[in-house]
């Protein structure tokens, strides 16, 4: 609030930050359930999502191994498409060479490493990866410069005609350091109450 009046006035409007990381589930998971997501609306993805768990009623999870053994065509009747079972299947198999790391192991790297390391598997981007490192380890300085939300709040926030590019994002959001996550949280929030300052 100190080096920004802008998004003070922001958080002002919102109130405290109420962004609560979701540390339960294991990496492998939450890349799973990620790609699950993708590209659908909240209901059809939690739809697609519970159909795919249910293919596995014996367990909470299916470990990477059920998964590399279950039949594509199998999957695909959980409503994923081809190109997500081969995602799935992909993150499956490298967390089991060790590719994504397990809880412990990942809470030991940095942003950097962890970005690199995970865009290295089918399916999975920089955004997916900023996802996980926001919502699953709970750091504290991600900004993640391409989601359509954040640079709208932006916009919105600052009086923007037109989207920031992410060039443009990350400059500005240098004085955000080391708390760009939180800054990212009231520029989501900016949209859901229409904020305009």
């Amino acid at each position: 609030m100190k080096v920004d009046k802008t998004l003070a006035a922001l958080i002002n409007r919102v109130g405290p930050c109420a962004w609560k990381p979701t540390k339960r589930r294991t990496p492998f998971e939450a890349l799973v359930q990620s790609v699950a997501y993708q590209q659908l609306n909240g209901l059809a993805a939690a739809t697609i999502f519970g159909r795919f768990k249910a293919l596995y009623p014996k367990t909470r999870f299916p470990t990477p191994q059920a998964i590399l053994e279950t039949p594509d065509e199998r999957l695909r009747t959980a409503g994923l498409s081809r190109a997500k079972v081969a995602a799935i299947k992909d993150i499956a198999a490298k967390t089991v060479e060790g590719i994504v790391p397990n809880s412990r192991s990942i809470a030991r790297l940095d942003n950097s490493t962890i970005i690199s390391q995970l865009t290295t598997i089918r399916g999975i981007g920089t955004w997916t990866v900023e996802m996980l490192l926001i919502f699953k380890l709970g750091r504290l300085d991600v900004l993640p410069t391409t989601d359509y939300a954040v640079r709208k709040g932006f916009a919105v926030t600052y009086g923007w005609n037109d989207l920031p590019k992410p060039a443009e994002l990350l400059k500005h959001g240098e004085i955000w350091r080391p708390y760009r996550t939180v800054a990212s949280w009231y520029l989501w929030r900016s949209l859901d109450i229409q904020v305009t300052l």
